[in-house]
């Protein structure tokens, strides 16, 4: 899944750091580093989009890293990392807070704030996997997610080893995919991550309260994402499914779902679907209303209106526009 960016192997031994230092400016952020011995430094590094999500998969020698306040003004993407240590032992310094990781732990940090880290790879080459994910797609406080940077939070169990499992299969996983699974992918990564912190919170916290709320609703649009295509999708049976009352459901969504209703979250997804079908060159052959039914759009002239309203242009014209545009044209 992931696609190869950087081999040391394919440089001179003397181009090697700095060509390591400009590739992770590109895929990565900015960073300065410090090498002892430049000549005998090897590293890899592989990468790939996933909507929202940037999933970075790399190896190393040993070395030390610094992101500095004057890089951060030169440029900021805004983002959370989230890093899985995979092999060697790694740390970070964030925040006046300092986490020391092994294989298998989780570590947050921040591309807006300065930070320090240093690798020991001096057994073998060490290894991580990095998310990053913009800081405005995570639906909670900054403030308190400040909290948490460079706090070694260990990934074999609960929430976090899910987390650190769809990692590890992003990162070594070669079968086949299709030009749509990224964006898809992307989206259930950005959930995992949210519940990853939701759970990570709540357990400092010792109380489920707010955090446990934004779990419980990340959990019911999961639920709406799987059950897209029933025609007995209604707010109603979302509510039932929960053994919430309607209104309690409304409640949850306007809290946590940024104010929007469930049926508009409902209708919006079905329309992302409808659109990601129609972009799809192998659906080409299925008529536009055949696509609509499925994702629950029973009348052709009420899916062309909410189509035009939500994108600004009519089914037929988008898959026109996006089967000539070729593969990762989906805006």
């Amino acid at each position: 899944m992931l696609l190869h960016v950087f081999d040391s192997q394919g440089h001179p031994a003397e181009e090697r750091v700095e060509a390591w230092r400009a590739v992770t400016a590109s895929a990565l952020i900015p960073n300065e580093f410090s090498i002892e011995r430049p000549s005998d430094f090897h590293a890899s590094l592989r990468a790939a989009e996933m909507g929202p999500v940037q999933v970075t998969a790399m190896t190393y020698a040993s070395l030390k890293m610094r992101r500095t306040r004057q890089l951060i003004r030169r440029s900021d993407p805004e983002m959370y990392a989230v890093g899985l240590v995979v092999r060697g032992r790694q740390g970070i310094l964030q925040e006046r807070c300092e986490a020391a990781c092994r294989a298998g732990d989780l570590v947050l940090y921040s591309t807006s704030h300065p930070y320090e880290g240093a690798v020991d790879a001096r057994r073998g080459p060490a290894a991580s996997v990095v998310a990053q994910i913009p800081r405005a797609r995570v639906p909670l406080p900054s403030d308190r997610l400040d909290r948490l940077l460079a706090s070694r939070i260990p990934g074999q169990q609960g929430v976090g080893r899910l987390l650190a499992n769809f990692l590890t299969t992003a990162a070594t996983d070669a079968g086949p995919h299709r030009p749509t699974d990224a964006g898809r992918l992307g989206h259930v990564l950005t959930d995992l991550i949210t519940a990853w912190l939701c759970h990570v919170i709540e357990a400092e916290d010792g109380s489920a309260g707010e955090t446990g709320q934004r779990v419980q609703v990340l959990q019911i649009q999961d639920f709406i994402r799987r059950h897209l295509d029933s025609a007995e999708l209604t707010p109603g049976s979302v509510a039932a499914a929960h053994h919430l009352s309607l209104r309690s459901l409304h409640r949850l969504f306007h809290r946590h779902a940024h104010g929007t209703t469930v049926a508009s979250y409902i209708r919006r997804q079905r329309l992302e679907r409808t659109r990601r079908d129609l972009a799809d060159p192998h659906l080409a052959a299925r008529p536009v209303h055949a696509i609509a039914a499925r994702w629950g759009f029973t009348r052709p002239a009420d899916f062309t209106r909410a189509f035009r309203t939500a994108y600004n242009t009519t089914p037929t014209e988008y898959r026109h526009a996006s089967l000539r545009a070729g593969p990762g044209a989906q805006q």
